[in-house]
């Protein structure tokens, strides 16, 4: 008898695509699940009768109370070597192995990009004006060059975007609370006196911190209140680290001149959502990650670590 596997959450239907499954077909049946599971209850029942669950990054939390109610689950393979929103202990104490994957960083510093530009050269707005034969030239776009770029955090991704914002001319500062000067120095960039002034002196602020105790609602209504009306925000990192209502505040109110984010408290984002109808805010759906490098590497590593596991030598285990 068939082991049964679950793909999450594969919303736009290619895990097949991005990966030989038929490399495990003779042991195991692969099931692609294309809509969200919300709520313990629903997970529970959905993956009952499986033995092996494949899970896209950190959207569905499996806890020590689900783990209980999956007596059959025997294997998580999840997207990334990190994972915050899996029960390790419990996992351990269910006799489930938990194993990842590798993870590019060079998808999410490309779309911080992509998002920091259309939101300052207003591409959306534009390009909808023109397909729908609305005003031509309705925005006056805003400068990147010799204007700051202020980031919150100096790791891989955020010292990749600091290269990118050298590249076009922008003086660049950074801070977290561990930075020191001389990794500042080692990526090109200064070194921020403290997270007020980099906020109070930057054109533009990205986030790229990790989630967690010291960062969760990092920047809110306070911090929000010292960047200039003429700057903008851009989040692909954590949504909690952005306090959601004074972000919402700040973009209604017109405190800041605007916003990209793609990252959420709630994912899929909610139908009424009001996120989904804030002016200045560019959004889109968690794409940081959506690539084709990442979901070949996500897949192809997923059948590998099922394919260990089934030889009983699992490989890439978590934590």
């Amino acid at each position: 008898m068939r082991l049964r596997c679950a793909v999450l959450d594969d919303f736009q239907g290619v895990a097949a695509q991005f990966a030989n499954w038929s490399l495990i077909e003779d042991e195991v049946e692969v099931v692609t699940l294309r809509e969200h599971l919300t709520g313990e209850d629903a997970l529970a029942a959905a993956l009952a009768d499986f033995d092996i669950v494949v899970t896209l990054r950190e959207r569905v939390p499996f806890s020590a109370s689900l783990l209980a109610r999956l007596p059959r689950l025997r294997l998580i393979v999840a997207s990334g070597m990190r994972n915050s929103v899996i029960d390790y202990g419990a996992a351990e104490a269910h006799g489930v192995t938990v194993c990842g994957t590798a993870s590019s960083s060079a998808p999410p510093v490309e779309l911080t990009w992509a998002l920091l530009l259309g939101l300052a050269r207003g591409i959306v707005e534009e390009s909808t004006a023109l397909r729908e034969n609305g005003p031509w030239q309705q925005t006056v776009g805003a400068d990147l060059h010799g204007r700051r770029l202020g980031l919150l955090g100096l790791g891989k991704i955020g010292s990749r975007v600091a290269r990118v914002g050298l590249a076009f001319g922008m003086p660049v500062s950074a801070w977290s609370r561990n930075l020191t000067k001389e990794r500042a120095d080692e990526v090109g960039v200064d070194l921020a006196p403290s997270l007020h002034d980099l906020l109070a002196t930057s054109d533009f602020v990205s986030v790229h911190l990790a989630l967690g105790d010291r960062t969760r609602g990092l920047l809110g209504p306070a911090e929000l209140a010292l960047m200039k009306p003429t700057a903008y925000l851009v989040n692909t990192s954590r949504a909690a680290i952005v306090d959601q209502d004074a972000l919402l505040s700040a973009l209604h109110e017109g405190r800041i001149a605007g916003a990209a984010v793609d990252v959420y408290d709630t994912e899929p984002l909610p139908d009424d959502h009001p996120l989904r109808t804030a002016p200045r805010l560019l959004a889109t759906p968690h794409l940081g990650y959506v690539s084709r490098a990442n979901y070949t590497t996500y897949y192809g590593q997923a059948v590998e670590n099922i394919r260990a596991y089934l030889s009983g030598h699992p490989i890439r285990q978590l934590p």
